[in-house]
Order: C-alpha cells, then structure tokens, then sequence
C-alpha cells in the first residue's frame, strides 16, 4: 500500500508536497505498464534518496551499472534491487540494496512515503519506489565496481535545467521517453520516466523542449564519447 510513512510536517517543505500526495498516487501516474495478472513477477525496490548539499540545494543520488552486467547494463538508476527474505517489505529491501551498491549509511537515511508498485516488463520485475530524505548525509561510492561503475549526488537544478533535457526514442519500436543528460549521467528509461514525473509532481519542473527528440543509441554513444574525452582531462 503507498502513501506516507511519516508525518509531513516534519519533513522538509521543498519535499512536503510530495510526500502528502503519494497516497493519491497509482500506478498509471508513472507508466502504461500493469502488473500482470498471473505472470510470474520479482518484487524489488528502489530508493529516491533527496538530500541537500554543496549549496546548490537539493539533490538526489543516483548511480550507473557496470557496462558488463547482464540486464540493464550501463544504464543509470536508482539504487536497488531485488526483494530478499528478511528484507521486512520494501523499504527494508530499498535501504539494503541502497547500501550494498553505494555504500550509503541508512542511520542517516528517513523513509518518507512508498510510491504505488511499477511493473518493468523488459526484466518482469514488479519495482516499488521508496521516497527518503538524507538527513545525515554519508560518503558514497561503487561498492562493487563489478555492478556499479559510478555514483552521483545530482543535484535537481541541473535535473530541471531545459539544456539538459530531451526525448529519446529508438526507431521502429514506438518507444520514446523523457531523457536527462548531466556530467556522467546519463539517464534514460524507467529512471527518467520516474524522475521526470516526480519532478512535475514537485512543482521543480521548468519549461523545456519536449519535440526535441534523439535516436537514444546515437546520443548514448555521445555521451560515452564525451566521458572519453574528458578521462584525460581529469588525469591531467
């Protein structure tokens, strides 16, 4: 069931609103996709960890895969995974795994609110969101560089900045999505769909180009070009 796990006047006011309308929420808000009735399904969890830092204002963490991963490889998304036994629903499910990837310290970490469960089709998982607020902000980084290759707090601003916003869409599949493009990340697919919906829900959204739409596997490989470029820079 979703909807919030705290009181929301203790949370932040630049998070309130979304906590108090998470319980308003269903599935259909994020994705076409229905949990199929009678299909075998993985329960899993993601966490939307938001935190505030550097002075640039909110922020949320997010991390990119391993390009040797077998499913969703080199993609961006938000920590999580699979549901284990022991893991006490999906915030339990959502912190652990949060943990084992980025090495974040759930002692500093408030659940706020679950979000309505989202069925992922390409890996049949059945992905419940856990909204969370950073209030002790911990060190992060891949864990395992075997599953995770790189772990950002980015910051909304650059999120919701119109020059970093697109659509992507892979010809002759009727697939196009919302798409974000900051520093290394990358982000596309069910992280961008979420994001991007949160961010309206907000009210972060700014007004952006939505006919600005780019063949993903040509802007994907500029955007690995571009990191290429800038190793030697960084090394310098």
């Amino acid at each position: 069931m979703n909807g919030p796990l705290v009181d929301s006047g203790g949370v932040p006011g630049w998070l309130r609103g979304l906590v108090e309308i998470s319980g308003e929420l269903d599935a259909k808000t994020f994705t076409r996709f229905a949990v199929p009735n009678g299909e075998a399904t993985r329960a899993a969890a993601v966490l939307i960890l938001f935190g505030e830092g550097d002075g640039r204002g909110p922020d949320v963490l997010l991390q990119r895969r391993a390009d040797t991963l077998g499913s969703h490889a080199g993609q961006v998304s938000f920590p999580g995974g699979g549901a284990e036994d022991g893991d006490h629903g999906p915030v339990g499910t959502a912190l652990r795994e949060a943990e084992e990837e980025t090495g974040v310290d759930p002692a500093g970490i408030r659940p706020l609110a679950v979000l309505p469960e989202l069925y992922v089709p390409v890996s049949s998982f059945a992905v419940t969101p856990v909204l969370a607020y950073w209030h002790e902000p911990s060190p992060v980084h891949p864990v395992d560089p075997a599953e995770t290759a790189a772990v950002a707090r980015v910051a909304v601003a650059d999120l919701t900045d119109p020059a970093n916003r697109f659509r992507v869409g892979r010809p002759g599949t009727g697939y196009t999505g919302p798409a974000f493009e900051v520093g290394e990340m990358f982000v596309w697919g069910f992280t961008a769909g979420l994001l991007s919906v949160l961010l309206t829900l907000a009210g972060w959204e700014r007004e952006w180009d939505h006919t600005d739409v780019r063949e993903l596997d040509v802007a994907l490989a500029r955007h690995e070009a571009r990191l290429r470029r800038a190793e030697p820079e960084e090394r310098g």
